[in-house]
């Protein structure tokens, strides 16, 4: 096998491990934005322990999802990820417009990250050096440290998102043991999981539903780093399994962790009151203030791991694009020591750097409400990619049935495959409240409105390159491996009969 040092387009090959990927996947869920952002309203609304509940259901439908993922990564393990896997299952053009898919879906939810990273840094910077930082300068030392990590080797970059996963996970499941070791009334009671079945709202049930699974969007990237592992085959789908288990056991044990403090009885009017500021309010009745701004510091360092995360992400999208020419080739340069995929990396760092230097001349000044728009809007877009993936792994398995189970080729993708659809137009009707916008609002319309451009622009790009390059469309989904094309042998118009012998010519 050919080194990155040999081939310019070669990714570094066994360099992370199932908890390196593990922890991608983790930091590129931000589980912290999701209890800052999500969680407050949802209980808010009245949910109360079906909200932990839910996280907990969802858990289990995506570790359903990874069954088909895993095998489809076996099959084809690929930087291009879903893009690869939906081209195989579904055909090239769906495979180009999973590809815009994911981009846009990323590009959102990390501008939305973006815009948090500087409403987040404010106060921690206004209490420390008693300096008014603006939005922008918190968003550009995230920007500055995220390309420097870019173009490094992809383990020094796995050890810096690992560090701030874990360091995000420690403090959070540290909130949340104080929140259990004092709750409020003195005592951990059923009503604080018990869930009366005769007050479930369809409607807010299913609203639940579809914005919870909104918040494990980026769990799915773990299939990103598929060549750059230990075990190709084995290494990222196992990663995705550990992915969805570390969010689910965060968002859904420091949701439950707060209806203790809190009390069942008393949730819902605390949260209303307390909002985004819930999980910080909790801390600071039951810890000492360099604990709880410890924790506020956390959610800065959980905006910049998932910021990572997701650059890494769609830099190996990039690549994998730039390998099959689909995009230009320049995008599937590598680094001649590093093996990371420098080329994709310095383009999306350019393309994020004028979006925040567009909307710094513009006077833009994005708050926590605009960011969880963003990444709502964004993860709606992976949320349509999961389903879409589900499905192309469901076809391809039992199309060519290889040596999976009945279980991983058929079962869990049909069920994942079901269930994910369900979650999709549940998302979709239910955009207005998950959004916490009016039905008539633009931006109400303007989500479903992008999502759809990007399937017509994967679409119409799929048109394009197969008119123009045949040879490059014939090798969509195929890795960089050489295409020949063969054209059809030109048939010599037949002679009219006799024509050879002019004297047998009637005329």
């Amino acid at each position: 096998m050919e080194t990155p040092e040999d081939d310019p387009h070669a990714l570094a090959t066994g360099r992370l491990g199932v908890a390196s990927v593990s922890f991608f996947g983790l930091a590129a869920a931000a589980p912290v934005v999701t209890l800052v952002t999500l969680v407050p309203v949802s209980l808010a609304a009245g949910s109360g322990p079906l909200v932990p509940l839910t996280f907990a259901a969802l858990g289990v439908l995506l570790f359903l999802f990874c069954g088909g993922y895993a095998a489809m990564i076996r099959r084809s393990p690929s930087a291009g990820a879903a893009y690869t896997h939906v081209a195989r299952g579904l055909g090239r053009p769906a495979g180009l417009a999973a590809a815009w898919l994911a981009l846009a879906g990323y590009q959102a939810i990390q501008f939305g990250l973006y815009a948090l990273a500087g409403a987040a840094a404010t106060p921690l910077a206004q209490s420390w050096f008693g300096w008014a930082v603006p939005w922008w300068a918190g968003a550009a030392a995230c920007w500055a440290l995220v390309a420097l990590l870019g173009t490094m080797r992809i383990e020094v970059a796995a050890g810096v998102a690992g560090l701030l996963a874990v360091a995000e996970a420690a403090v959070l499941v540290g909130v949340g043991a104080s929140n259990l070791l004092q709750p409020s009334g003195e005592r951990i009671t059923a009503a604080s999981i018990r869930v009366d079945a005769s007050l479930i709202d369809r409607p807010v049930l299913g609203l639940l539903l579809a914005a919870g699974v909104l918040a494990f969007a980026g769990f799915e990237s773990a299939g990103n780093y598929a060549e750059e592992t230990l075990r190709p085959r084995r290494t990222a789908g196992f990663g995705g399994y550990g992915a969805v288990l570390l969010v689910a056991l965060l968002l859904g044990g420091l949701t439950w962790s707060m209806i203790v403090a809190a009390g069942p009885d008393r949730i819902t009017a605390v949260a209303g009151a307390r909002g985004a500021d819930l999980l910080f309010a909790l801390a600071g009745e039951r810890l000492l203030p360099w604990a709880v701004t410890t924790a506020r510091v956390i959610l800065v360092v959980g905006v910049l791991a998932g910021v990572l995360a997701l650059h890494h992400a769609m830099a190996r999208y990039l690549y994998a694009m730039g390998r099959e020419g689909v995009l230009p080739s320049v995008l599937a340069a590598t680094g001649r020591r590093t093996g990371a995929p420098r080329a994709a990396s310095l383009t999306q760092t350019l393309v994020v750097g004028a979006a925040l230097a567009g909307a710094y001349a513009a006077g833009a000044d994005p708050g926590p409400v605009t960011a969880r728009w963003m990444i709502l809007g964004g993860a709606l877009s992976i949320l349509l990619l999961l389903l879409v993936t589900a499905l192309a792994a469901l076809l391809h398995l039992n199309r060519a049935p290889g040596g999976e189970s009945a279980w991983g080729r058929f079962v869990s993708p049909l069920l994942s495959t079901v269930f994910l659809g369900s979650l999709v137009c549940l998302a979709f009707r239910d955009l207005p409240e998950i959004l916490g916008l009016p039905a008539g609002y633009p931006l109400v319309r303007a989500v479903p409105a992008a999502i759809g451009g990007c399937v017509l622009l994967g679409l119409a790009h799929a048109a394009a390159v197969r008119w123009r390059w045949p040879e490059r469309y014939a090798g969509i989904g195929l890795c960089g491996t050489a295409v020949v094309v063969t054209p059809y042998p030109e048939i010599p118009a037949q002679r009219s009969p006799g024509a050879h012998r002019p004297e047998r010519v009637e005329f």
